[in-house]
């Protein structure tokens, strides 16, 4: 009995160790494009408009891909169906890392490919394996990935400056984080699945469920708002006298102040009889914030840290929300994969949108004041989205 309880927590450990690493290349590769823009811009001759979509294409295959994921999962196994993807994802960091505008632009479709399996299969596995502990596991996937992230942009431009290839190198390096990967991964392939068939039943995606589309929205409200600070507040902090540099370690700030609260996130669910609370508090943090940047932009690095301290844990709730409004695995990869599709889909929007009502309006008010709009509408699905469950159809 020793030896079989030992054996099992030790595939317990890895399995989650696996889950951690795989986590920790869900963002790297699309953080690290932002500060090496302008950079490839020059070099490959592209317009800005063709360069944007380096940060649009991994979100649009987000959409596409997770309504996919669920069934082909069921099919396949979600352990193989992940390891397939960790591979999708490595080829295409390494198609990337060709100096070609055809290898920069295919091999990112490859990685936004990958990474939209892994984000639909990650919280169905961990409401598979560990169902009372999602709170705590999706918070440290989510800090993982965050902080991951945070590194990547960081690291970009020091990486590029002394590495042989320069940019080339500074995204390609990440496919050594893949393979490892790949590697930890591998164990969860040759290990036969549990004996319940909750992954492998599969549901359809819950369409007609209201509280299906509050934590989409939620989802969808949040990402928006995570990808619109880091396109864009940058250009809105410059613009009130804070240099280049200064500007691009307020965006670092942002995602580590933001890495640092979803550590916070665990605790806030144990104490909490459910999310609603939370999440309506987190949602009105990041209103706060983004009314303060429209109202006293030249207070930039307060806002900021609000900023982070609200997105934080909205991001470990949406992803909490995926486990814990279901009833099973299986509805978790259903509503993750809906989630994931809508809100993805409309967090690519939002840079756009962003960008288009700057150029129209010649200035930064309007386009805050549809974050704002944004912000109180997560506030008001938090109040649905922060309690239930999503029942199977």
């Amino acid at each position: 009995m020793d030896t079989k309880q030992s054996a099992r927590r030790s595939g317990q450990a890895l399995l989650v160790w696996g889950l951690l690493v795989v986590a920790a290349n869900l963002r790297p590769s699309l953080t690290g494009v932002g500060p090496l823009l302008d950079r490839v811009q020059a070099d490959l001759g592209l317009s800005p408009a063709v360069a944007g979509m380096l940060n649009t294409l991994p979100l649009l295959a987000f959409a596409v891909i997770s309504p996919m994921v669920p069934r082909l999962a069921a099919r396949r196994g979600p352990e193989r169906v992940l390891a397939g993807a960790l591979v999708v994802l490595a080829l295409g960091i390494a198609i990337r890392w060709i100096p070609a505008t055809a290898g920069l632009f295919g091999g990112t479709v490859l990685i936004g490919a990958g990474i939209a399996v892994g984000n639909v299969l990650l919280p169905s596995l961990i409401k598979r394996d560990f169902p009372t502990k999602v709170g705590l596991l999706t918070s440290a996937y989510a800090t993982v990935m965050g902080g991951v992230a945070a590194v990547a942009s960081g690291v970009a431009v020091p990486i590029s400056e002394v590495a042989p290839g320069g940019w080339y190198t500074a995204l390609g390096c990440w496919i050594v984080l893949a393979l490892v990967a790949i590697v930890l991964w591998l164990p969860q392939v040759r290990t036969p699945p549990p004996t319940t068939t909750a992954v492998r039943g599969g549901h359809r995606l819950p369409w007609g469920s209201g509280l299906a589309w509050a934590v989409t929205a939620f989802m969808g409200l949040q990402s928006l708002g995570f990808y619109v600070i880091v396109t864009w507040l940058p250009g809105v902090v410059q613009d009130t006298g804070v240099s280049p540099a200064e500007a691009g370690w307020l965006l670092f700030l942002f995602q580590v102040v933001a890495v640092l609260t979803s550590l916070l996130a665990p605790a806030m669910l144990r104490w909490a009889r459910d999310q609603r609370a939370v999440a309506i508090v987190n949602s009105l943090i990041l209103l706060v914030g983004y009314i303060g940047l429209l109202t006293a932009p030249e207070w930039a690095l307060v806002w900021t840290i609000v900023l982070g301290l609200g997105g934080g844990v909205c991001l470990v709730l949406a992803l909490a929300f995926l486990g814990l409004r279901a009833e099973d695995a299986a509805g978790a990869g259903a509503l993750s994969a809906m989630a994931q599709s809508i809100g993805y889909l409309l967090a690519a929007v939002g840079p756009v949108l962003f960008g288009l009502l700057h150029t129209v309006s010649s200035g930064w008010q309007v386009p805050l004041i549809l974050m704002c709009v944004a912000a109180f509408g997560q506030t008001v699905v938090a109040a649905v989205a922060g309690r239930g469950t999503v029942r199977s159809g």
